[in-house]
């Protein structure tokens, strides 16, 4: 699956995900409401929880469900954990005649990957939920404990904590 196709899945998966926090969502279910297979699905949610974004239960009953709130979700916290890469791919080839042109198309290429993270960086799932016109649940994800917590996620603004090697949005 193309980089911008696993991207949009993601999205839609975690969305769903998020309109009932609480309950564990199969990769079967997920894969159904998305119209593409589980297989799929189960690689996503398997990405997303490396990134902390999802976590998963095994067996009947298990399933994945949101690690933390959907106002502390990015849309690039999710671009990032599924590392795809330069947006805009650049020439391999070397030449002396497109040596200056190439050092240009590279600057401005940087440019624009920077103002889309930017935006991605900008746009919680909560705000997505918003403007699909779907509601989210009113209770916050589960802690790692596994109990409901009001955190700081009544604010849209994600915050960045330090944890270890990567800083993580709270």
């Amino acid at each position: 699956m193309a980089a911008n196709l696993r991207f949009s899945t993601a999205i839609e998966a975690l969305v769903l995900m998020a309109t009932e926090p609480e309950k564990f969502h199969t990769s079967q279910a997920l894969a159904t409401a998305l119209e593409t297979n589980p297989v799929v699905v189960r690689r996503l949610l398997s990405t997303l929880s490396h990134a902390e974004l999802v976590t998963s239960a095994k067996g009947p009953s298990g399933g994945s469900r949101l690690a933390r709130s959907p106002k502390q979700i990015t849309l690039r916290d999710i671009y990032r954990a599924l590392d795809t890469g330069d947006l805009l791919h650049r020439s391999k080839h070397e030449s002396t005649e497109t040596k200056e042109l190439k050092k240009a198309v590279q600057s401005v290429f940087r440019k624009a990957e920077k103002c889309l993270e930017g935006e991605l960086d900008s746009t919680t799932l909560n705000q997505l939920i918003k403007k699909s016109g779907k509601k989210a649940a009113k209770k916050s994800a589960p802690t790692e404990s596994g109990k409901n917590s009001a955190t700081a996620a009544d604010s849209e603004t994600p915050q960045r904590v330090s944890t270890g090697a990567k800083a993580q949005k709270v």
